[in-house]
């Protein structure tokens, strides 16, 4: 005889698994749903880096703010390992220089510092970085393994909150109370439907009207420079590409410069993260192309153009390449994320603009919070 749980959430994701950590906290019985054995999507394919600095202004700040302090309380109980802490944003064109500045002027700047060259070579080998004007430090941010930190996660919601999985399991329809699986009827008071950039499966009429589409990126691995990055870097594409900055009045100079330069980098939506692993390997990216359907194969101009935004930047670090890989995600132009009830007691969340690791634990709370009448704020 199959249970009967307070909470179903379908998928496995990082946004599917903040749904189903906070249903738990609240003391609700929680099952998990998802077609695949563990995530093997957007969540795994990402940098794994909880960015704060850099959000759009308001919620999506927020939002990341609040994410971030449940990974720093999460992760060392879920056994995951946080490679990095902080984030170095660094300014080579003057342009870019003034949206620091402009940026430092806001609210967004709280736990930020504006520092010069020479302050950062105080701190951090600057050796493997190409001459900058000036730097933005964040103390925000934190950086963890995702293909390592999502089955970690869902190993500890099972021990340490009951949650329980069914990998492997299609979710053929929805109805109020009731998932008809391909392995039978789960009965179900809530149920939550995290589907990530799967357009077609449940409720396609609701991801329709929000004019959900997928991004596609395309992603490296590079092997071990011999040396240590204090924090994931970032640089003036980044600047004119995250809506925290790029939304500034100062950031029109910028992009148009970046326009005159390098127009073959942002028809590509390419611009440099750079971040680090336990093993020395650097994971950089990425490049952003929109379609309802993108295709599968990974170009070779498109990494070269990721690699010679790394040689701008970091010149110190252009090592080999030992992986490739490509992801995909939900986006859509009208907002960053959404949730609907489409039945009653039926709740779908899709975050659509790449954000879900930085923004996926606080959603979860808040559509849980709502749709549950309990309140979860205080310890994650």
């Amino acid at each position: 005889m199959i249970p009967r749980y307070d909470v179903a959430v379908v998928g496995m994701g990082i946004l599917g698994l903040a749904h189903a950590h906070a249903a738990a906290r609240a003391g609700l019985k929680v099952v998990v749903i998802d077609r695949e054995p563990a995530a093997r999507g957007a969540s795994i394919r990402n940098f794994g880096f909880v960015t704060v600095t850099g959000q759009a202004r308001g919620e999506m700040w927020t939002l990341a703010r609040r994410t971030r302090d449940v990974w720093a309380e999460v992760a060392p109980a879920a056994g995951v390992a946080v490679e990095q802490a902080g984030l170095t944003v660094l300014a080579h064109r003057p342009e870019a220089e003034a949206v620091l500045d402009a940026f430092m002027a806001t609210e967004m700047a709280e736990g930020c510092e504006r520092v010069s060259p020479r302050t950062l070579a105080d701190r951090m080998d600057c050796a493997g970085l190409a001459p900058f004007r000036a730097a933005l430090c964040s103390s925000h941010e934190l950086r963890v393994e995702p293909r390592l930190a999502l089955p970690a996660l869902a190993a500890w919601l099972k021990t340490r909150w009951g949650v329980e999985f069914m990998g492997s399991t299609t979710v053929l329809d929805c109805e109020t109370g009731r998932l008809s699986t391909s392995r039978g009827e789960i009965p179900a008071e809530t149920v939550f439907i995290c589907p990530g950039d799967d357009l077609n499966g449940l409720f396609p009429e609701v991801l329709a009207r929000h004019a959900v589409q997928r991004c596609k990126l395309q992603m490296l691995r590079l092997a071990s420079p011999g040396r240590r990055l204090a924090t994931p870097i970032m640089a003036d594409l980044s600047l004119a590409r995250y809506e925290g900055y790029a939304a500034l009045p100062e950031a029109d100079a910028l992009l148009k410069r970046l326009r005159e330069e390098r127009a073959d980098l942002l028809d590509l939506g390419v611009h440099l993260i750079a971040v680090q692993s336990a093993d020395g390997s650097l994971v950089v990216g990425d490049s952003h192309e929109y379609e309802a359907s993108p295709d599968p194969f990974q170009r070779r101009e498109v990494d070269d153009l990721i690699l010679q935004a790394l040689r701008d930047t970091m010149p110190g670090y252009d090592t080999p390449a030992v992986e490739r890989w490509i992801g995909f995600y939900a986006w859509s132009p009208r907002r960053a994320w959404f949730t609907e009830e489409v039945l009653p007691g039926v709740h779908m969340t899709v975050v659509t603009c790449g954000a879900g690791m930085s923004t996926g634990f606080a959603i979860g709370e808040d559509v849980v919070s709502a749709a549950t009448r309990i309140s979860l704020k205080g310890a994650a």
